[in-house]
């Protein structure tokens, strides 16, 4: 068996992360991550000791579309998570994917001294981590 090395997540990440305000209305966050091509957006913090938030197309799907809420008239803040798990950029790639096995999470904000550097998720980790190997 062979040792490999997957490298950390800062390999992976994607560094263009987009921030709304909780009070932001889900269609015009949808509207947002499109333009973006993003999945997920992070959340703003209200102030220094808030907690960093989250909304993912999952959160969209199951608590506005299945529950028939007009986005329209959702808030952000009404179906994100917060708080989230967050990584390092220098976290190995094996690692950061079995903490989002442990927790069933998919999506995590890559933090560094306090500050939002990236996004991470399965598909970067696979996709990264993986495919360069198969070029």
């Amino acid at each position: 068996m062979s040792i490999r090395n997957w490298g950390p997540v800062r390999d992976c990440m994607r560094t263009e992360v987009t921030e709304v305000d909780g009070k932001l209305d889900v269609l015009s966050a949808l509207k947002i991550m499109k333009k973006v091509g993003a999945t997920s957006l992070i959340v703003k913090r209200r102030d220094e000791k808030d907690e960093i938030g989250m909304l993912l197309f999952s959160d969209i799907a199951k608590k506005v579309i299945a529950k028939d809420r007009a986005p329209e008239r959702v808030n952000v803040y009404e179906v994100m998570a917060k708080p989230v798990l967050s990584v390092r950029p220098d976290m190995e790639i094996r690692y950061c994917a079995k903490m989002f096995e442990n927790f069933g999470i998919s999506h995590a904000p890559v933090v560094d001294n306090g500050e939002i550097v990236g996004m991470v998720s399965f598909y970067l980790l696979v996709l990264h981590g993986i495919l360069p190997d198969l070029e």
